[in-house]
């Protein structure tokens, strides 16, 4: 494993943890020439099928994508990394189960939403804001009041006051 640090080659593990329901291992590193720490996971490499784009164009599935689209919508609410990183899990586990080799963009979408509902409502409702591309503010009121009707409560999660 490569130093961040001196860009050795040669480090010796510290420390070994499973992480994240088993899925990552956590390793403490010790650089052998600089004698700096670091960390690494490791993760099993996961065959992910092609997205197909609205425009029919295809790309591998990239979960960095789903990472920051679930960072943004949760931006300045009380959702730690740790759970939007398990969310991301969630949703390339649900890719991964359906087996197939290309999976259009709106079921990944779909399933970011889903999380999201359980998440945080106001993030779930930031991200449906762009994700369904609202034309007005009718189309953002029919979307809060059907979330309302899902989740009866307050907005807020945990019972948590303003942010």
């Amino acid at each position: 494993m490569r130093c961040p640090f001196c860009r050795a080659l040669e480090s010796n593990v510290i420390d070994s943890r499973l992480g994240r329901e088993g899925t990552v291992t956590r390793r403490r590193r010790r650089c052998i020439k600089c004698a700096r720490r670091f960390t690494t996971y490791e993760r099993v490499e996961e065959v992910l099928p092609l997205v197909v784009k609205k425009d029919g164009r295809r790309e591998p599935y990239d979960r960095a994508k789903v990472v920051g689209g679930l960072q943004r919508a949760c931006e300045k609410r009380p959702v730690s990394i740790d759970t939007i990183e398990a969310a991301a899990d969630a949703v390339a586990r649900r890719i991964q189960e359906q087996g197939a080799r290309e999976v259009p963009s709106s079921v990944i979408g779909e399933a970011v939403m889903e999380q999201l509902r359980d998440l945080d409502t106001v993030a779930y409702v930031r991200f449906a804001s762009v994700y369904r591309s609202f034309e007005d503010v009718g189309e953002f009121m029919r979307e809060v009041r059907a979330l309302s009707k899902r989740r009866p409560g307050p907005a807020r999660p945990h019972g948590r006051g303003r942010s």
